[in-house]
């Protein structure tokens, strides 16, 4: 068949990785400072995820088996 479709759905799918750093384009400014900040954050410093935004995980483990309580929604199918 004809695969030309799928190599140029292909090459454009492997075109759209970024491999530069983020920076604001020539002369646009950055966004305003956020309200009641004495100084205007870098690109950098608003790239910065704040930690309730980005969660560290939970690596609390079980240390033994345990009973799981009665779910009164864990019905039977109708």
């Amino acid at each position: 068949m004809n695969r030309l479709p799928i190599l140029v759905c292909a090459l454009a799918l492997a075109a759209c990785g970024q491999k530069a750093d983020l920076a604001p384009v020539e002369g646009a400014a950055l966004p305003p400072a956020p309200y009641g900040a004495e100084v205007q954050p870098s690109a950098d410093e608003l790239l910065v995820l704040d930690p309730q935004a980005a969660p560290d995980r939970s690596v609390e483990l079980r240390t033994r088996s345990e009973e799981r309580e009665d779910d009164p929604f864990d019905l039977p199918p109708e």
